[in-house]
């Protein structure tokens, strides 16, 4: 049975970063991101995104997920309704690719808000990648087209790194690249020495 992990950290902490290092020992990964933007095209969601935030987040019928992200990054209960159509398509989209990988001992399932949408409770184990306020603000500015109090707005919404952590199995602190590549070497040797005594 595929043990799934479940990879987890606030915005700019470096999730994809130790993503891709678990990539590049041969473990695949499900970013949930990109579900969710393949979930985005669907006609279904589409429809369902069109009556709950209107026609005007949609160009030639394509989401621009700025204007998006702009809504309901600010409103809690907005984006709790966007969760609601998003999710149930991603936990689709996962389950055929987790059946596509099903030969595999562990896959990493990426997810930003792995806590806040229940999902952390179908996982195996769980990762938390955790850096600085600072660091993780200056990664997501040279990232992205933003600025430092928009970025703050979404760690707000998001869960903090201590309530993360004490629901983890694991902590990376994603600061020194060579050390956090390193974490994840010794949690691979850990999970496989579980994985022979079960």
């Amino acid at each position: 049975m595929t043990k799934v992990i479940g990879l987890t950290g606030g915005i700019g902490s470096g999730k994809t970063t130790i993503a891709n290092y678990f990539a590049e020992m041969g473990v695949p990964v499900y970013i949930a991101d990109n579900g969710a933007r393949v979930a985005m095209q669907l006609d279904y969601v589409i429809n369902e995104v069109k009556d709950v935030f209107g026609e005007s987040v949609f160009e030639n019928n394509i989401l621009n997920r700025a204007k998006l992200a702009e809504i309901v990054f600010n409103d809690k209960e907005k984006l709790a309704k966007l969760n609601a159509i998003v999710h149930p398509a991603v936990k689709k989209d996962f389950e055929v690719w987790l059946l596509q990988h099903k030969n595999y001992e562990y896959i990493i399932y990426e997810a930003a808000i792995l806590f806040e949408s229940g999902r952390y409770k179908e996982c195996d184990y769980i990762i938390t990648v955790t850096a600085p306020e600072d660091i993780r603000i200056d990664r997501v500015l040279k990232r992205d087209n933003t600025t430092p109090a928009q970025v703050l707005s979404r760690m707000q919404m998001q869960w903090k790194d201590e309530d993360r952590i004490s629901r983890s199995n694991f902590v990376i602190n994603n600061v020194n690249l060579k050390i956090a590549k390193e974490e994840v070497v010794k949690i691979l040797k850990i999970l496989d020495i579980k994985q022979n005594q079960s």
